[in-house]
């Protein structure tokens, strides 16, 4: 069977890059061990730029984007997957080297999916998308570093963007005081919709100068930012604190000094979504289920078709995506 459907397809042409929808067939998908009716997925920054000429991260042209995708089984050469699974397929070389999210049928090998666990409906898995799970993974391993509520106050840096809203929205739901970082003025309902406690502006966080060691603020941070955000965060967190850093948006330079580490004994942690391990993707996707999912988690998304998809992804290099949008691949 060589079934036709719809894709988004982003080739060069010339200097640029041109989005649109176009019809393929499964023999256009690339080799694979699973092959997946895609229902939903989700936009990230990183999707963003795929769609532009300078993004580095489309390898070669043409090219199919989306870093994560949603959907049910119909076929198989993998006896731990068989037709009919409903299953998530995030991050590895989804969307970046391999055909991604963004197609009614994708086909990917078998080590990159994870079953949907129980609790979770294939929307709301790419609510969470790769934002949502790099949000779990920064929490878990905030937590593995012994942060607990009772150590004060969390900081969410970027805390409209999908990283943020999550990580604010799991730090409410397991107790944590939140207070979120924001350049919007008018998200500040939002916010505390989600859970945070206190809100604060971007110029707050990331003065003009920033001291080698500030006043001690923060207990811990999630930062997807980076750049010179991240070096104050460090220079005000409090001593045995932790700061998870899982992003860029701001920079990948980091003005800071060794005194947050060798003064307060701060630890600065690494967050890869891109190639965590199998065994904690699957153990974290339940706990996404569990005690980790939201209960606002519905409300912290909007849907698009795939149609309107190349608009949403101008608008998240811009800054005008709130929280997360999802992509309905049925509609």
């Amino acid at each position: 069977m060589n079934t036709e459907f719809k894709a988004l397809v982003v080739d060069k042409v010339e200097n640029d890059v041109e989005a649109k929808i176009e019809t393929l067939t499964q023999e256009d998908l690339p080799e694979g061990d699973v092959t997946i009716k895609v229902h939903y997925s989700s936009v990230n920054y990183k999707d963003g730029l795929a769609s532009i000429p300078n993004g580095k991260i489309v390898q070669s042209y043409p090219f199919v984007p989306g870093i994560d995708l949603a959907g049910t089984v119909t076929d198989s050469k993998d006896s731990r997957y068989e037709e009919g699974d409903e299953v998530i397929v995030t991050s590895y070389e989804l969307g970046v080297s391999h055909y991604g999210g963004y197609s009614q049928y994708a086909r990917v090998p078998a080590d990159w999916v994870v079953p949907l666990p129980e609790g979770l409906t294939l929307k709301e898995a790419m609510i969470y998308g790769t934002a949502g799970f790099t949000a779990a993974l920064s929490l878990q391993q905030l937590e593995e570093n012994g942060q607990t509520p009772e150590d004060g106050t969390v900081l969410v840096t970027g805390a409209t963007g999908g990283v943020g809203s999550m990580a604010v929205s799991m730090l409410s739901k397991r107790g944590y005081h939140v207070t979120a970082s924001t350049g919007k003025e008018s998200e500040k309902e939002y916010l505390k919709n989600l859970g945070a406690e206190e809100i604060v502006s971007r110029e707050e966080v990331t003065p003009e100068k920033i001291r080698p060691m500030g006043r001690q603020k923060w207990a811990g941070a999630v930062d997807p930012v980076g750049g010179k955000t991240l070096a104050s965060i460090l220079s005000n967190t409090q001593y045995g604190g932790a700061v998870a850093v899982s992003g860029l948006t701001a920079g990948v330079e980091v003005p800071t000094t060794v005194f947050p580490f060798i003064l307060r004994g701060v630890s600065l942690l690494g967050v890869d979504s891109v190639y965590c391990p199998k065994e904690t993707r699957d153990k974290l996707w339940n706990r996404m289920a569990n005690d980790l999912k939201p209960d606002e988690l519905s409300e912290m998304s909007h849907e698009v078709s795939l149609d309107e998809l190349p608009q949403t992804l101008s608008d998240i290099l811009k800054g005008k995506v709130k929280g997360r949008t999802i992509v309905n691949m049925t509609m």
